[in-house]
């Protein structure tokens, strides 16, 4: 069982701020902006390649109701799902990064080497 389906699970803890029947959403432990939060589906799904277009449209007010509960709605925020090991995903179950707080930075990709894939 993968660790956000523990979680899930409640058999890990978690600073957990909305919940509904299909998805739930957390603080990440290792936050990159003043709001960071996790957002994932109940059910697992390894990454957004093998998501359904209704779970997606379902995720999407989710995600919308988590800009309210912290408030970012107005401010603005960044919405991000890292897919595959070249897309950074670290954990093997479909999450959205839920980022703002602050004015966000571009400066993740500086270590990414460009030449050859175009």
């Amino acid at each position: 069982m993968c660790l956000f389906c523990k979680i899930v699970n409640k058999e890990i803890p978690s600073n957990i701020i909305l919940e509904d029947d299909n998805f739930i959403a957390f603080h990440d432990i290792n936050p990159k902006a003043p709001v960071h939060i996790l957002a994932i589906p109940k059910v697992h799904v390894d990454s957004f390649n093998e998501v359904s277009g209704e779970m997606m449209s379902n995720m999407t007010d989710f995600i919308q109701k988590i800009a309210q509960e912290v408030k970012i709605e107005e401010s603005g925020y960044r919405v991000i799902t890292n897919i595959g090991d070249n897309g950074g995903q670290e954990v093997k179950h479909l999450h959205f990064h839920v980022l703002g707080g602050a004015k966000l930075k571009w400066g993740h990709f500086s270590d990414a080497d460009p030449k050859g894939h175009f």
